[in-house]
């Protein structure tokens, strides 16, 4: 093997390592135990529904799939929400989503993806892409 693909190739594998490494550091902690929390839900119509929640699920996808609020299948990016409380947003259809929130900011993570955590309030409220940025 020529020196500087085997010079490249483990340059390639210390760069996998660091990531890994950095995210494992970063990654949100997990709760063990049975946690309460709120969701709180918009649908299309402006209407909301307050949801309170216990749960001793570490991820809040799971908890409220469990709990019979939300519906959806897994894609290359995790759970993609198509219905909330018996309300169905289908992007394709008409630029319809689930916005998810944290409290009052976007999550910066996917639903299947955020650790509960005990007395937050989490909000899924329908929206659609008007297409401007």
């Amino acid at each position: 093997m020529n020196k500087k693909l085997l010079w490249a190739v483990i340059a390639l594998v210390l760069v996998v390592a660091a990531l890994v490494g950095v995210y494992f550091a970063t990654r949100p902690d997990t709760q063990e135990g049975v946690k309460a929390f709120t969701l709180v839900v918009v649908h299309k119509d402006g209407s909301e529904k307050e949801f309170p929640i216990q749960s001793d699920e570490e991820y809040l996808g799971a908890a409220l799939q469990k709990a019979g609020i939300i519906e959806g299948e897994q894609g290359q990016y995790g759970l993609y929400i198509q219905k909330v409380d018996g309300e169905k947003a289908v992007f394709e259809e008409d630029g319809a989503y689930w916005g998810f929130y944290v409290g009052d900011a976007y999550a910066s993570l996917g639903i299947d993806q955020t650790p509960i955590e005990a007395g937050v309030t989490y909000k899924l409220v329908y929206t659609v892409d008007t297409g401007a940025y």
